[in-house]
């Protein structure tokens, strides 16, 4: 018996070992990887300056407010707002933006109406009125800010892709 708990005690004690060795050698990479990141003159960062230092809040770019639709880069890509939605209340009790593109709103604000996506519930029923899983707009549908990319974009929409592998 007591040759049992020997043998168990000394397997439970190497596999503590050999994992406070891999833990040891995780925190001493860990400590070379941080002071090679000290070590390193600039770092690449968006903030503009030290990570120490609170940098001041940039401009906020303006809304696109043309009213113009975008084209979309992919199918199924919910479309843009393409107009200011400052102080539009969507909540549980309003959307705002259902006073303008609801079924019954449309011919008067000659607005696009929802899409007959947003009257499906999750079974594919038709419903009379906008799901409620399809109610608070701009968790999709975002607007457009005339501002510069912050990294560089070499997206190519999927009508140009197309194009350029027929040819």
């Amino acid at each position: 018996m007591r040759h049992q708990n020997s043998a168990r005690l000394a397997w439970f004690s190497g596999a503590v070992k050999n994992r406070f060795a891999v833990f040891v050698g995780v925190l001493a990479l860990a400590a070379l990887t941080i002071s090679a990141a000290a070590a390193a003159d600039t770092l690449a960062t968006l903030r503009g300056n030290a990570i120490n230092q609170e940098a001041s809040a940039p401009a906020m770019a303006k809304e696109i407010n043309t009213d113009l639709r975008t084209v979309r880069n992919y199918p199924e890509q919910p479309p843009t707002i393409t107009h200011q939605t400052r102080g539009y209340a969507i909540n549980l009790q309003a959307n705002k933006c259902l006073s303008c593109h609801s079924r019954r709103a449309v011919e008067r604000s000659q607005a696009p109406m929802v899409s007959v996506t947003h009257f499906m519930d999750r079974d594919g029923q038709v419903l009379s009125s906008v799901t409620p899983r399809r109610y608070f707009c701009d968790q999709c549908h975002v607007p457009q800010l005339d501002a510069k990319p912050l990294v560089a974009n070499d997206f190519i929409d999927a009508d140009a892709l197309i194009m350029a592998k027929g040819n």
